[in-house]
């Protein structure tokens, strides 16, 4: 009669799909214990495909493609948990089982430890209950690598949250005289972030200062680069730090923090003097905000320069005054513009979106960002592909 193996207490059913075959790599270097285990698995009829490793040395040229590896603790290059804690470090994706005597069944428990799906005392049960324990083993290292992947998309959505709120700040201000609406989406639409940002900050009760900047790409490597600029374009805003001085300071932070020297972002920002009703604004290789005001849409005139890590400039100061004390600004970055229109290679570009904020004449200031998405993503005929970001900024009804 032939000796059996039995499993060491992990009795639950397998939940394979019936009929799955398995590759099975039995390491085991007794030729009459290997050749029993096959006897067993022959007379199930198991869907079980056997091969057989007299070594850890030839078990590492045929581990490829296994989906299990029954693992004898007693081998001539390995013994105990050593050789256990090799075919782990070998076979990432497959389960393993140990083989252990009566009289060694600690080490199966402490192989479990280790990280082994089961382990099998030699002389318990017969072939069903060791194909089942196969089988059992194959299915739990696919639930524990499914969790596994699932804590690590968990994680990436965390710190992804944390990014978003490093690149999504509130506005710091508290004057009545102007009110803000932003507006984020990353190009990315599985994704919470991606390389645009903004920021507003007010330095004084007549002041109040803006940014809308892109950083190149969509990821979390461009979008913690996009965290990094903008910290640090509102620690030298409020610092005191000179106007022209503000771009250039950001810039040198992009070229030493950047993974690669062709990463490059683009910027504007704006000055508002509340007092004076004017504002400053300073593009470098950015599209130019939007001034909505007396029923008009326009862009602002203002020069661009050069684009952030590409030939270090300061960018040209340009004065915006404001002829009415009913005004609204749009800044936003280039993935608003770059759509198609119906299916074509035109893009909407400056001059389409112009168009589309003078046609939701009607549509409340808070929910124009918004709208304008939409009516983006209806041209291009589905959603756009880059990320996008918007600040508008209004004084009085802004239209």
């Amino acid at each position: 009669m032939p000796r059996p193996y039995g499993p060491g207490g992990r009795g639950q059913r397998p939940g394979l799909p019936p009929g799955e075959r398995l590759r099975v790599l039995l390491v085991e270097d007794d030729e009459g214990d290997a050749f029993l285990v096959g006897e067993l698995l022959a007379e199930t009829n198991a869907p079980i495909d056997l091969v057989v490793a007299a070594s850890l040395n030839e078990a590492r040229q045929r581990i490829a493609g296994v989906d299990c590896v029954l693992l004898d603790l007693g081998l001539p290059d390995a013994q105990g948990l050593d050789g256990l804690r090799a075919v782990l470090g070998m076979s990432s994706g497959a389960a393993v089982c140990v083989l252990t005597g009566r009289s060694d069944e600690h080490l199966g428990i402490g192989a479990v430890a280790e990280g082994a799906q089961d382990y099998l005392v030699k002389g318990q049960v017969d072939g069903v209950l060791l194909a089942r324990a196969l089988r059992y083993a194959v299915e739990r290292k696919r639930a524990d690598e499914n969790t596994r992947k699932l804590r690590e998309v968990e994680l990436r959505q965390e710190e992804s949250a944390r990014l978003e709120r490093g690149l999504l700040p509130q506005p710091l201000m508290d004057t009545d005289q102007v009110a803000v609406h932003t507006f984020y989406r990353p190009g990315r639409h599985d994704a919470a972030i991606g390389g645009d940002f903004y920021d507003v900050v007010q330095t004084a009760a007549d002041r109040v200062d803006l940014i809308v900047g892109d950083v190149c790409g969509h990821g979390v490597d461009e979008a913690a680069l996009g965290v990094e600029l903008r910290v640090a374009w509102r620690a030298l805003v409020l610092a005191g730090v000179p106007d022209d001085e503000v771009i250039p300071a950001v810039e040198q932070v992009l070229m030493s923090e950047r993974p690669a020297r062709e990463i490059f972002a683009t910027v504007t920002t704006v000055r508002l003097d509340l007092a004076a009703n004017r504002a400053t604004v300073r593009l470098a290789g950015h599209p130019p905000p939007l001034l909505l005001s007396g029923g008009r849409v326009d862009p602002v005139p203002a020069p661009n320069g050069l684009l952030l890590g590409v030939r270090p400039r300061r960018p040209v100061a340009f004065d915006l005054e404001f002829d009415a004390d009913d005004w609204s600004l749009l800044l936003y970055t280039d993935g608003l513009i770059d759509g198609r229109i119906d299916g074509g290679e035109e893009r909407l570009d400056v001059p389409g979106l112009s168009t589309l904020v003078a046609e939701a004449s009607g549509v409340p200031l808070p929910e124009l960002p918004g709208h304008l998405v939409g009516r983006a993503e209806e041209f291009n005929g589905g959603p756009l592909a880059d990320d996008v970001a918007m600040l508008l900024v209004s004084r009085g009804t802004g239209r």
